[in-house]
C-alpha cells in the first residue's frame, strides 16, 4: 500500500534529487563567487581603516562594508550568466549552476537584480556620494567594459578588469575621508597594479583553458616567456607603489619594513620564474605569494597608521 511521504521522507527526497532548500541556497550562494566576493570586501575594509586613522565610524564602516558586498555579489551573479558559454569550456568554471542549469538565467538575473540594488540603496543611503560612484563604476567597469568587452575581445582584458578590482579599496578609503586625495590614490594604485602579477600568473598556468574558450589573455597571445616579464615588471611596480604611505606620512616604519621584506621575497620569486623549467609549479607559487600579499597589504593598510 502506497502512502504519502512525511516532512522527514519529504526533505529526504528533496535532498536525495538535489532540490533541498539547502541545495538551493549553496548554488545561489557559489554563484555570487565567494572568495573573489571575500577578497574584494577585505579591500574595501582595509581602505576604510586606512582612512581612519583615529576615531573609527563603526556604522559608517559597516554600511560601506555591506552595501559592497552586495553590489560586488551583484556583479559577480551577472558575469556568471553572461559567461556560461565560455564556462562551458574550461575546467574551473563548468560546474557553476549557470552552466549546469541548476540555476535558470532567469532566476539568477533577478537574484543579480536584489542584490545591486539592494547594495547601492545602502550606499546610498549611509554613505556618501563619492562611495556611491565608485560602487556604480565598479560594477559597470567589471560586467560590461571586462566581463562584455575587453575579456573576450582584447588582451588588455586584465588591464581593465583591474580597475573594477581596485574600486572596494578606494570605495572603502572614500566612504571613511569623503576626499579624494593622495592617500586614495595610493590605495587605488597598490591594488590596481597587485592584480596584474596574480592574474597573470594565473592565465600561465591556466594557458590552455583560456586557449580553449578563445579567450585572449596575455599568455595565449604573446606566450609565455613574455608573460613572465610582464610578472615581474608589474611586481617590481607594486613593491614601488606600497611602499609609498610612509613617503606621504600615512604610515611609519612598522609598515615599510612589513611591506619591503614581503615585497622583496615576491621580487625574487618573479626574478626565479624568468629560468624556471617548470613554468606552471612557479606561476602556481606566484599566485599564492599573491594571496599572501594582498592579506598583508590589507591587514597593513588597516593597522599602519596605528603603528610606529
Amino acid at each position: 500500500m502506497n502512502r504519502s511521504p512525511d516532512g522527514k521522507d519529504s526533505a529526504l527526497a528533496a535532498r536525495a534529487t538535489g532540490t533541498s532548500w539547502r541545495d538551493t541556497a549553496l548554488r545561489y550562494y557559489s554563484l555570487a563567487k565567494p572568495r573573489v566576493l571575500y577578497g574584494n570586501v577585505l579591500t574595501a575594509a582595509a581602505g576604510f581603516l586606512f582612512a581612519s586613522p583615529g576615531r573609527i565610524d563603526w556604522l559608517l564602516f559597516l554600511a560601506v562594508c555591506l552595501g559592497t558586498t552586495l553590489v560586488i555579489g551583484s556583479a559577480c551573479v551577472l558575469n556568471n550568466v553572461l559567461d556560461r558559454d565560455i564556462d562551458t569550456l574550461m575546467a574551473r568554471t563548468k560546474k557553476r549552476a549557470t552552466v549546469t542549469g541548476g540555476i535558470v538565467a532567469r532566476n539568477a538575473l533577478i537574484y543579480s537584480a536584489i542584490l545591486g540594488f539592494g547594495g547601492m540603496a545602502i550606499l546610498v543611503a549611509w554613505t556618501n556620494l563619492l562611495v556611491v560612484a565608485v560602487g556604480l563604476g565598479g560594477f559597470l567597469a567589471y560586467v560590461v567594459l571586462y566581463g562584455m568587452l575587453s575579456k573576450r575581445l582584447s588582451i588588455h582584458g586584465t588591464l581593465v578588469g583591474s580597475i573594477s578590482g581596485a574600486a572596494p579599496v578606494l570605495g572603502g578609503y572614500l566612504g571613511a575621508s569623503n576626499a579624494i586625495d593622495a592617500g586614495a590614490v595610493i590605495a587605488f594604485l597598490m591594488m590596481f597594479v597587485w592584480q596584474l602579477p596574480a592574474f597573470y600568473s594565473i592565465s600561465i598556468y591556466r594557458r590552455d583553458e583560456y586557449a580553449r574558450a578563445g579567450v585572449p589573455v596575455i599568455s595565449v597571445v604573446r606566450g609565455i616567456a613574455n608573460t613572465k616579464v610582464q610578472i615581474l615588471i608589474y611586481t617590481a611596480l607594486f613593491v614601488v607603489v606600497s611602499l609609498l604611505p610612509q613617503v606621504f606620512g600615512s604610515t611609519g616604519w612598522t609598515y615599510t619594513a612589513v611591506m619591503g621584506a614581503l615585497g622583496a621575497g615576491w621580487l625574487v620569486l618573479g626574478v626565479r620564474g624568468l629560468k624556471s623549467d617548470d613554468d606552471n609549479r612557479w606561476a602556481r607559487h606566484m599566485f599564492r605569494y599573491a594571496l599572501v600579499m594582498m592579506s598583508a597589504i590589507s591587514l597593513m593598510l588597516a593597522v599602519g597608521p596605528r603603528l610606529p
